[in-house]
């Protein structure tokens, strides 16, 4: 007989992961278009928490207060994703290592998988009440999964974060009024998620060399028409990675059967002494704050 948060293991499922090493806004974008058809209008018919020391200790009265409640809708912040459930949000991040999992019925789909038990790292169930488990696995348990009963927004997590780069009110103006004052570099800067949510290490070298600027230029010596540009370029390249997919999405299977593959598109990011896709001059790779950068220091000034 299946136990609490058990319920059905023997049922043949279908699995689908969406895993990625340290994913940045694209991966998890694509993550959440991948399991929002899945979630959305299903109740949450239980909980099985077998591990609540994640990042920050999962609530022990979590899987109570999830029980019965609808998942209206999943959106995305930065790089959390969040299953609005109405009178509140799930908060879930992915951490260093973290990846969901989708073990669906096989009389949804017939060319169904074995079930797949609960491994070592598979800390969090949320079994909804079509018999789909929805899996949280994460091995070095840097992720989180919170509940926040007011706007998720609100929420310290998410409450000081700067503007979402795809959206249309982020533009080089923007960029150039929170980069004053500042004489950190352009790069570092990118990645301070305070000044734009979201732009990892990988897209923030890209959209640089998109936008001519060398990640070593101080912030407060770029104007205000390069600023435009390098807007415009954070946007095309972050839009550019979201319909490839992402990058080295090891286990993700989208819904059209296909992993990520932005990863075959860098023009500088892990090219290191390979000829510029532009000059041909050899990429260059540096240090910047315990992180790796790459550009080309002819098409980057």
């Amino acid at each position: 007989m299946a136990t609490r948060g058990s319920r059905d293991t023997n049922t043949p499922r279908v699995t689908i992961a969406f895993s990625n090493p340290v994913p940045e806004l694209p991966e998890v974008e694509v993550i959440r278009r991948g399991i929002a058809p899945h979630l959305e209008g299903r109740h949450i018919a239980d909980v099985a928490i077998r591990n609540p020391n994640l990042r920050w200790p999962v609530s022990p009265n979590m899987a109570q207060t999830l029980r019965g409640l609808k998942i209206n809708s999943v959106s995305r912040r930065a790089k959390y994703l969040l299953l609005n459930c109405g009178e509140g949000s799930v908060i879930l991040h992915l951490g260093m290592s973290g990846s969901l999992r989708l073990l669906i019925p096989s009389a949804a789909i017939p060319s169904a998988l074995a079930a797949v038990a609960p491994q070592k790292h598979d800390h969090i169930d949320l079994i909804l009440d079509n018999g789909t488990i929805f899996r949280l696995r994460d091995p070095r348990r840097f992720g989180a999964m919170l509940w926040s009963c007011d706007d998720a927004l609100h929420h310290k997590l998410l409450a000081q974060l700067g503007p979402e780069p795809l959206d249309a009110a982020f533009d080089g103006a923007v960029l150039h009024k929170k980069t004053r004052g500042r004489s950190a570099s352009i790069k570092q800067v990118l990645m301070n998620s305070h000044i734009v949510a979201g732009v990892g290490n990988i897209y923030a070298s890209e959209a640089l060399f998109h936008a001519g600027i060398n990640p070593l230029s101080p912030t407060d010596r770029i104007g205000l028409s390069r600023y435009k540009k390098l807007a415009e370029a954070i946007k095309h390249t972050l839009n550019l990675a979201i319909e490839a997919g992402g990058s080295s999405l090891r286990d993700f299977v989208g819904s059209d059967g296909k992993p990520g593959y932005f990863q075959q598109q860098y023009w500088v990011y892990g090219r290191t002494g390979q000829p510029c896709r532009k000059c041909g001059t050899p990429i260059t790779q540096i240090r910047q704050g315990q992180r790796s950068s790459f550009y080309c220091p002819r098409c980057q000034k």
